[in-house]
């Protein structure tokens, strides 16, 4: 009996302790050490509208932003809640062909010019919020094009929203899009349809 009593005890006790004390207290100390990272890195607009997440991609169809990787997370993309991949193979025909799609799709703007990988494949979580410093150099003058803006405007405006190496050699270069789009935004507004 006493060692039944022992154990309901520790039971209550663990219980408490690593099921409510420190879960707060690290919640804590992450407000207040860390509060934009342990809040989701979010964006808010002037008026304190919420526009996104800097660590979570979005999808952009319009010709006059920068477009995020494709994203299978989800049925219809960027759903956070079912991020994943395709986990299709590489041989596989569905993912060849929607990628032949996607390339087509991606050279009427550029004809002639490789598509840089990044634009037609799906990262691992599907939620991927960058994208390679080739992606937005082979989008630069679809966007330039669109804003009245030159390319070369556009294209220090992605210069300036490239992240380089983390700690000079971990990574790649990369492009955070909705940073950049929000950027161009603030820049020139799309003209309202």
């Amino acid at each position: 009996m006493k060692n039944l009593i022992t154990a309901v005890l520790m039971t209550i006790v663990t219980t408490i302790l690593l099921g409510l004390v420190y879960p707060l207290a690290v919640t804590g100390l992450a407000q207040v050490i860390f509060r934009d990272k342990a809040n989701g890195q979010l964006i808010r607009r002037a008026d304190g509208t919420i526009t996104g997440s800097r660590i979570i991609g979005q999808p952009f169809s319009s010709p006059g932003y920068f477009h995020s990787r494709p994203s299978a997370a989800g049925t219809t993309g960027y759903d956070a809640s079912a991020s994943s991949g395709s986990n299709y193979g590489p041989t596989n025909k569905k993912l060849i062909e929607r990628i032949k799609a996607d390339v087509a799709q991606a050279q009427v703007d550029n004809p002639g010019r490789l598509v840089p990988v990044d634009l037609v494949t799906t990262s691992a979580s599907g939620l991927d919020p960058d994208s390679t410093p080739a992606a937005a150099e082979f989008q630069v003058a679809r966007v330039a094009g669109e804003r009245g803006l030159s390319e070369d405007e556009v294209r220090c405006i992605a210069a300036a929203h490239t992240s380089g190496r983390t700690f000079g050699l971990l990574g790649e270069p990369r492009v955070n899009v909705l940073l950049l789009n929000l950027a161009l935004d603030e820049r020139k507004p799309m003209p309202k349809p």
